[in-house]
Order: structure tokens, then sequence, then C-alpha cells
């Protein structure tokens, strides 16, 4: 009688663990096909989507060159998709700021019997070389999607952030009045006779690029950008695009770049950017 009961217990056991096993199986099978259907149909969204012209991915990054209309700039920047028509993005740009009134001199010494040495051409009455580091944050808007894989994607971008301008004294290279030995100077209350000196004789040039580095100071302020970019690249692979827009800059002093000539805060441009990068 007890060998029955335990042979019993034993066939109960393994039908229950049999059991068990089985159900267990069988529902990772299902959850294994359950995430495959989701997988396909996420693909087969994806497809369609492209088919409809939309910019579909995870994350773009992208280089650009801008030419503005008082200097250059060169940016890194990335972008983290949201939704169909919304991409987060956050950048660095670094460029320089160059004034309107800003015109080359050619300098040039008389060596005798009709010969001139050439000298280095600088800029008349530039105190400052105004160079600026970006980062920022914003967003791009999707407007209008591709056509096909051989269309244009319009997008807007705007956003905003941090800015830290970097003013370099400009040096120029003179005669010393008393020992006729070149000299560099830079504009100061002290030097602004000789320095604004318009006899492009008494001057011999622009000083080095790297003359001034260590004596410059940073300015901070915060700036803001609004552009139209237009991408005409394959989506889901490469960016490629063009970019027209503007920007507006606020510094918490006055950025001095030419001599007599107004400081001002504030800088306002226009800008248009060729862009290159990838999405993944």
């Amino acid at each position: 009688m007890v060998k029955k009961l335990f042979f019993l217990i034993f066939l109960s056991t393994s039908a229950v663990y049999t059991f068990a096993q089985t159900t267990a199986t069988q529902t990772k099978t299902s959850i294994k096909d359950q995430k495959k259907q989701e997988r396909k149909e996420r693909i087969n969204k994806q497809i369609k989507l492209e088919e409809e012209g939309a910019l579909v991915y995870s994350k773009q990054s992208a280089f650009a060159f801008k030419l503005n209309t008082d200097g250059w700039g060169a940016f890194y920047e990335h972008g983290k998709y949201k939704t169909i028509t919304n991409t987060g993005l956050w950048w660095l740009e670094m460029g320089e700021h160059k004034s309107p009134k800003e015109e080359k001199v050619t300098t040039g010494q008389n060596i005798g019997n009709g010969f001139i040495l050439l000298g280095n051409p600088y800029i008349y009455g530039k105190r400052n070389n105004f160079y600026f580091l970006k980062a920022g944050i914003g967003s791009q808007k999707l407007i209008g999607g591709k056509g096909n894989k051989n269309g244009v994607a319009v997008s807007a971008i705007y956003g905003g952030g941090i800015i830290a301008g970097y003013l370099k004294p400009y040096y120029i290279s003179v005669k010393d009045s008393v020992t006729g030995n070149p000299t560099d100077i830079k504009y100061t209350d002290a030097t602004a006779v000789q320095f604004l000196d318009p006899d492009p004789t008494r001057v011999l040039g622009a000083s080095g690029f790297t003359k001034g580095f260590g004596e410059g100071k940073f300015v901070p302020g915060a700036h803001a950008r609004l552009a139209m970019r237009f991408d005409y690249g394959r989506y889901n692979e490469f960016l490629s695009a063009l970019e027209v827009g503007v920007n507006a800059e606020y510094y918490t002093k006055k950025m001095p770049i030419m001599a007599n000539n107004p400081e001002k805060q504030f800088f306002f441009n226009g800008y248009i950017a060729i862009e290159f990068g990838k999405r993944k």
C-alpha cells in the first residue's frame, strides 16, 4: 500500500513538473514570437515612412562650415530622434567675427636702386581679433519630408545657449623711432598715434598670427540661432544639407574690434552653411 502511494506521488510530481516545463517553454516561445512580430511591424512602419519621405533614424551627427556676414564659423552638431517631425539637437561652434571696416594695407620699404621690399599686409586700425566658442541646445522641426530618396527635406532649426568671446590683441610691426629696429606694438593710448599712422612706409606689416594670444581675455555671453535646413542627402545613411539662417549674440562687455569705431555688445548676422554627416 505504501509503495503504491509513493508511486502515485511520484507520477503526480512528474506530471506537474512536465506540465510546468511545457508551459514555461510555450511562454518563452510566445514571448519570442511576439518580439519578432513587433520588430517586423516596426521595420514595416519605418519602410512605409521612408517611402512617404520621412526622416527615420535614432541619431545623427554633422560637421559644417559657415560663412557669416561678419566672419566665419565651423561647428559640430549631434541630434537625437524624438518623433517623426522633431529631433533634439546640441552643438559646439567656433569662429571669428570681423568688422565691415576692415581693409588690408600693403606695406613696402624702399631699399634703394628702385627696389621695394614688401612686408606682410596688415589691417589698418584693427585693435583685436575677435574669436568665439559656442555651446547650444535646440530642435530640428521637419516641415516637409522627401518626396522620394532623391528629394529634399526641409527643416526649421532653432535654439540657443552660452558663448565665450575671446579678444586677442592685434599687433603690427613698426620701425622704432629711436633705434630704427623693428618692434611689435598693439593699440593703446600711448601707441595710438604710431599705430594709426596712415603712411604704410612706416609700418613693416602685421606681426605673427600667434602674437598676443597669451594676452587675450574671455568675455561670456548668450546666443540664439534660427535657420532653415535643406537636406538633399539619402536619409538613414548620410546627411548632406545646405543651411541658411541668422545668429544673435549678446556679450556682458563691449567687444572692441577696430579703433575709432563704436564698440558693440550685441551682434546679429546672417549665414550660409554646408553640412555633412551620418545617421544611424
